[in-house]
């Protein structure tokens, strides 16, 4: 049966992300050491090959896949994009329960919350999981059997909390700046149940070497971001 790849990647670090501030759709760019740490990253462990690249439209993902992938021309989908904090954007959780009353009831996920003038988890999870069944779709319709996306780490979670086997919840799925998963594709278990297969852990580490190295077997980084997509492939 035939099964297709799609490989998950989170950008590097920002500025942002050293502060520990919320930044979703503010578009920051990679740092210095998030630029250096992708380039070392790159030149001792194994990334993925693939036929096309997606990524989110912000400049940090964009910078990310040019890094890693620069014989790839990227694809921007705009449904990639990471989540709109709103008043929150660019305030540490520290700030928020001090001046924002509905930050508590919005971190714990009550339902229909939402930052002041920004998204609401359900809308977050609809928009992003609205693109990704098109991407899939797109990804099987056209038989495409690698594709790489470069986007957010709450992206990435909603995708794999909501599609990926084995199940588990959003806050499971944390992934470290420039690391992701590559996931297994089958059409029967698609067309199923819109489930996939997540297989393998970005960039392939082994163990010998995670001692001491970046984020030591995935402990995660401490201060922690309407189409068809058969248009795009092999147009």
């Amino acid at each position: 049966m035939k099964t297709y790849r799609i490989h998950l990647i989170r950008h590097g670090v920002t500025k942002d992300n050293i502060e520990g501030v919320y930044c979703g759709i503010t578009d920051t760019p990679l740092c210095d050491e998030g630029k250096d740490q992708l380039r070392e990253m790159k030149d001792e462990y194994s990334y993925p090959g693939a036929q096309f690249l997606f990524t989110s439209p912000l400049t940090r993902c964009k910078q990310t896949a040019e890094i890693l992938y620069p014989d790839l021309k990227p694809i921007v989908i705009d449904g990639l994009t990471e989540y709109n904090f709103g008043e929150f954007e660019g305030k540490t959780a520290e700030e928020l329960q001090k001046k924002q009353p509905n930050f508590e009831p919005w971190l714990r996920g009550e339902p229909g919350v939402r930052p002041p003038f920004g998204e609401s988890n359900e809308d977050f999870a609809n928009r992003v999981c609205s693109s990704f069944v098109k991407i899939v779709d797109g990804v099987i319709k056209t038989g495409t059997e690698d594709l790489i996306i470069v986007t957010h780490g709450g992206v990435i979670s909603t995708i794999l909390s909501n599609f990926g086997l084995p199940e588990a919840s959003v806050s499971d799925w944390l992934t470290p700046p420039g690391c992701g998963y590559t996931i297994r594709v089958s059409h029967f278990l698609w067309m199923q149940g819109h489930k996939f297969e997540v297989i393998k852990e970005i960039p392939e580490i082994s163990s010998d070497e995670t001692q001491g190295n970046y984020y030591d077997g995935w402990d995660y980084y401490p201060n922690d971001d309407d189409f068809d997509v058969s248009e795009y492939l092999y147009d």
